[in-house]
């Protein structure tokens, strides 16, 4: 696009986004916060539920339950991380509107197709739908992979029915949580001893990188999805704007084609003038994104992986003849039963199952959203953002069972999958959130030092996590 102002006119806001692959967006003013916090609280509840499951419920606790204590501090510097990611792929989304994946393609066209590529491949392996299945298994008995495959059908169906589905994964989440927390709580005071609350200091003072014992793999699988992860952070841009957070408010959002009502859609966003106003409502929505971020997702997922690695430290640890596998579930949950009764067992593995079933579905939910924004906003311009929304829902589905039938089931390694992957895509968006959110955005709600810093911490620390676990496998595979 080129400027029609004269020398020495003020440059406006729309003349900082590149134009070369998309059109500039338009200008409008920002939408008024909330009055109150409880109206903006969803999308980090989301983040918690769907992320609530492979670190939190599988990969946390297995650590726990052959190493100890030692590795729980990187849930730690893990959430810290995704917080400050969270916040900047919100920035962007709040002041125009637009998805993180659009602000990269604006720089290259087929930026926002890698990642919507990366988040498909990592979730093709249906770890989470087997990791559900098998704990069924343990409550009803049956075979992993049909079971897999009746969930994955029924998240389908669930996706597709409802009218707005953001409004629908929000309260599936929410219950999820819920559920998630009356564990936590009845765990914490009755299947929690006084050694394992005694040896809590450990997290601090034995502090350490059991890679030996585990693995750089399995260790970056952990860090990489403690709360989140990969394909996840990026979709706090869909939902906080279907949410209606700041210049979201102006895009429709996903409705069923079966269900809802669909309503036209422009391929890119909105940016307001930081005028003195703007700038009140700006502030204000700031504030309470951050507040919703550290409120719902960095305090429900760090308090889950601690009391879910306390309550595998406490029952299993140390247990001669522990499978390396997710198995050592079965072998939590009979310790359970031993040690506090047998409805507590049973408790524990039917809301693990419901868990992580919460969990594929919101998996499927935000890689699906990453593709169909993709290719709506850079490649079908004219296209439905809702039927392509769909399309990719079934697409995942049917491969995932097209993997179940393969014989590719073994949760575990299905995960560690997953998370390579996922930390490999956070190592490149963090470089590019710096850069668009320093160089599109007005210098008045552009990222301070700060929060700049965190994230080229995050590039170099998922840089350095990827070429580790990298390294790792291709020793393994040569044999070195």
């Amino acid at each position: 696009m080129v400027s029609t102002r004269q020398p020495g006119e003020s440059r406006s806001v729309v003349d900082r986004f590149p134009t070369k692959h998309l059109p500039a967006p338009s200008v409008r003013d920002l939408p008024e916060p909330p009055g109150s916090f409880r109206k903006v609280i969803g999308p980090g509840i989301i983040a918690a539920g769907v992320g609530m499951a492979s670190g939190e419920f599988i990969l946390y606790p297995y650590i726990a339950s052959q190493v100890g204590l030692v590795f729980v501090w990187a849930a730690f510097v893990g959430l810290a991380t995704q917080y400050f990611l969270n916040m900047e792929i919100e920035r962007y989304t709040l002041a125009t509107g637009e998805t993180a994946l659009t602000g990269f393609s604006r720089y290259w066209k087929h930026w926002g197709l890698v990642f919507a590529v990366l988040a498909y491949f990592a979730n093709i392996w249906p770890g989470w739908a087997t990791s559900s299945a098998t704990l069924i298994t343990y409550l009803v008995g049956g075979s992993v992979v049909p079971i897999a495959i009746g969930i994955l059908l029924l998240i389908g169906v669930v996706l597709t029915m409802a009218p707005v589905v953001y409004q629908a994964l929000e309260k599936i989440e929410m219950v999820k949580v819920a559920a998630i927390v009356l564990l936590i709580v009845v765990a914490g005071a009755a299947a929690i001893g006084a050694t394992a609350w005694a040896d809590t200091p450990d997290i601090i003072t034995e502090a350490s990188i059991p890679h030996e014992e585990l693995g750089f793999a399995l260790l970056m699988g952990a860090l990489a999805f403690a709360g989140a992860g990969g394909g996840q952070n990026l979709a706090q841009s869909n939902w906080i704007r279907d949410k209606r957070f700041g210049m979201g408010a102006y895009v429709p959002r996903i409705v069923s084609p079966v269900t809802g009502h669909p309503e036209a859609a422009p391929s890119t966003g909105f940016v307001f003038e930081p005028t003195p106003d703007n700038m009140t409502r700006w502030r204000r929505w700031w504030r309470l994104a951050n507040q919703e971020q550290l409120s719902t997702f960095v305090l429900i997922s760090f308090f889950t992986i601690l009391f879910t690695s306390l309550l595998a430290y406490a029952t299993v640890f140390g247990q001669p003849g522990l499978a390396n596998d997710i198995s050592f579930l079965r072998a939590e949950g009979e310790a359970l039963q031993e040690s506090v009764g047998d409805w507590f067992g049973v408790f524990f593995w039917i809301i693990g199952a419901l868990s992580l079933f919460a969990a594929a579905l919101g998996i499927v939910d935000y890689t699906s959203r990453l593709g169909a924004d993709v290719l709506k906003t850079t490649y079908r311009k004219g296209g439905n953002e809702s039927k392509l929304y769909f399309g990719l829902v079934w697409g995942l589905v049917a491969i995932g069972v097209v993997v179940l039938l393969l014989g590719l089931s073994a949760p575990l390694i299905l995960l560690v999958i997953s998370a390579v992957t996922g930390g490999l895509m956070m190592f490149i968006y963090s470089a590019l959130l710096l850069l668009v959110n320093r160089r599109v955005l007005p210098k008045e709600i552009r990222p301070g030092a700060a929060r700049a810093a965190a994230l080229v911490w995050s590039f170099v620390l998922f840089g350095f996590l990827t070429a580790l676990t990298f390294n790792e496998q291709l020793r393994r595979l040569f044999g070195e």
